[in-house]
């Protein structure tokens, strides 16, 4: 274990400066608030990193689960969160324990990558609002938020500081692996964390004129226990969405986590198993939901990061959890002053690293069925969303798998 604690230390630490303005937006963006955000990134990452079955999933609020939410408070309120994220994370562990999580290994593997393409594109698009510092384009699709984003961004001018940065933070992170060649010491620092600390090291001491994460709110982190009354069909059918989506990209990005690490270490020692991560997703989604929290699922772009910075055991994920809390309560005013454009650096960096251009090129090398359920998968996940970009990707697989058949048997 101390042979791995410490780049679970640093990829714990690294993981935490980039959930904490993640949940705060998410938060936001889902109507359920900041501290519901808060909230759900410290109980849920802390439980699923304890309890999931997955060595390196990293557990929160996620933009899928704040597209998904975000109606249903606009029609039962914020209130009604209790209600649906209990019975959500119930419904998410009766599947664990039902054994339904094997369902996800039949997904074909060009539709997994293809899945993979499509968020590290959607991570990408989701980071230009903080890029040219602009309000986000209206709307929920990916392409057209990321559409009304760039128009406001020309209509305001570009922000030369803003953009800088999160140049920096790329240059840092792809620049990194070059400089530990010569300091081979250094290898064990992310170079995530470098660039958070250099760059906002520059933008504090220059006093740039940058977004930054502001003051946290810390006082009610921890929501009262209230049971609010909502329409029982109301009730059932919103928390089998939530629970299907929590399923469904919780088990995705524990996958994409492991084809990760195999890239980085070439093997995975331990393979997540889908029904432990289902019911460790389920039971942080319930206890989330009771503290004032939102339901939770694997989040793909912190996971990433936990990967790249490092992460060998499941305590990076506990770690991380704990930190989020130090920074909550002891260091916001150093938080505070770390600039949104560094963070954008950070993830897009990280999607890059999750498309990975030569995975990439070998799924284009392949037969022209993974060709076309690759490429339509990533497609349908960027203009539609997570789950319609599985359904879509299967369908298109499955058929052209059969037209290829056919044309075999005809020749």
């Amino acid at each position: 274990m101390l042979k791995t604690l410490k780049f679970d230390l640093t990829a714990g630490i690294v993981v935490a400066v980039v959930a904490l303005p993640l949940a705060l937006g998410f938060g936001l963006s889902s109507g359920a608030g900041a501290t519901s955000g808060l909230v759900t990134a410290v109980v849920a990452g802390l439980l699923a990193g304890l309890l999931g079955g997955s060595r390196y999933q990293v557990s929160g609020p996620t933009g899928a689960m704040a597209v998904v939410l975000f109606p249903i408070i606009h029609q039962v309120g914020v209130a009604a969160l209790l209600e649906v994220g209990v019975l959500a994370g119930l419904l998410i562990i009766a599947f664990g324990l039902f054994r339904l999580g094997a369902f996800v290994e039949k997904i074909p593997w060009s539709v997994m990558e293809g899945f993979t393409l499509g968020i590290a594109l959607v991570i990408a698009f989701q980071q230009l609002p903080l890029v040219f510092e602009v309000s986000r384009g209206i709307g929920t699709e990916t392409l057209v938020v990321a559409w009304g984003t760039l128009q406001n961004a020309a209509n305001e001018g570009l922000k030369i500081w803003s953009v800088s940065l999160v140049a920096f933070a790329l240059l840092v992170k792809f620049a990194w692996r070059f400089f530990t060649k010569r300091f081979a010491n250094l290898k064990a620092v992310p170079p995530s964390a470098v660039a958070v600390i250099l760059g906002s090291g520059a933008a504090v001491t220059f006093s740039l004129p940058v977004a930054k994460v502001g003051v946290l709110p810390v006082s009610n982190l921890f929501g009262d226990f209230k049971w609010p009354e909502i329409p029982f069909s109301t009730l059932v059918y919103s928390a089998v969405v939530v629970a299907l989506l929590g399923a469904i990209e919780s088990l995705l990005s524990a996958r994409v986590a492991d084809s990760m690490v195999h890239r980085r270490d070439g093997k995975v020692e331990k393979p997540f198993q889908p029904n432990r991560e289902l019911v460790g997703q389920g039971v942080a989604t319930v206890v989330a939901s009771i503290f004032g929290g939102m339901p939770a699922t694997g989040a793909i772009a912190r996971t990433a990061v936990n990967v790249n910075a490092g992460a060998k055991t499941r305590a990076a994920t506990v770690i991380h959890s704990l930190v989020l809390l130090v920074f909550i309560f002891a260091l916001s005013g150093i938080v505070s002053q770390i600039p949104l454009a560094v963070l954008a650096g950070v993830l897009l960096g990280a999607s890059w690293r999750i498309a990975s251009p030569s995975s990439v090129l070998e799924n284009l090398r392949t037969t022209w069925p993974n060709r076309v359920a690759f490429a339509v998968t990533a497609a349908a996940v960027l203009a539609i969303d997570l789950i319609w970009g599985i359904v879509i990707g299967v369908l298109v697989h499955l058929l052209a798998s059969y037209v290829a058949s056919r044309s075999n048997a005809v020749l």
